[in-house]
């Protein structure tokens, strides 16, 4: 398939939504917890968190355009500068999809998908239980996407749990171990597994790529 701009655009639009979101390959697969500043709860799949730096440690994820539509996430973000980012695992897939239908405002996701809250060290935010790898997260700023209307949002994290059989002592995450899942597109869950590690890409320690 090759497509130019103009025939990207006149797609149908759920062939062009599905294609132009699977393209970039396995997002991480995340549920967000947040909680109201009256104390309601909500659970959201996110997959587009993405890295911003160690030092201070930052996460960014990507917010869609309001336009009239409830973003309870965003809201409660804002509203009380707290939230958890929760790694989604094998066991919890088809829960962690339909955490994207449109409940009532007063109808916590954790409740209606039978997912437990979770709170640690009196942070503010509910964790998922379920998950293995649970993020606490503190809002720092927030940047306008000028191009589409999205959001950045800018987090530090402030509280980090994860089991320690899957950090080696050089600090490495195993995925596989964790069981933790990646989205393609909008729908497909995929497993992950670790296939190789290679050391810190020096010149020193190149490969001859040229030997016969």
């Amino acid at each position: 398939m090759e497509l130019s701009k103009t025939e990207i655009e006149d797609l149908d639009r759920i062939k062009r939504l599905n294609i132009i979101n699977a393209i970039t390959g396995i997002k991480p697969g995340n549920l967000l917890g947040s909680k109201s500043s009256k104390n309601e709860t909500n659970l959201a799949i996110f997959s587009s968190v993405i890295h911003l730096g160690s030092h201070p440690a930052l996460l960014g994820i990507i917010v869609r355009p309001a336009n009239n539509i409830r973003r309870d996430t965003y809201e409660n973000i804002l509203n009380t500068g707290f939230y958890t980012i929760n790694h989604i695992n094998n066991d919890i897939v088809q829960k962690a999809h339909y955490s994207s239908v449109k409940f009532d405002k007063n109808i916590s996701e954790f409740n209606k998908l039978n997912l437990n809250e979770q709170y640690i060290d009196d942070f503010y935010a509910p964790f998922l239980k379920e998950s293995y790898v649970k993020i606490g997260m503190k809002f720092k700023e927030e940047i306008n996407i000028k191009a589409n209307g999205t959001k950045l949002i800018v987090g530090q994290i402030v509280q980090l749990s994860i089991p320690d059989i899957a950090i080696s002592k050089e600090g490495y995450v195993n995925l596989e171990i964790l069981n933790s899942v990646g989205i393609g597109g909008l729908n497909s869950y995929y497993t992950l597994k670790l296939k190789e590690q290679h050391p810190f890409a020096r010149v020193e320690n190149l490969p001859n790529f040229n030997a016969s």
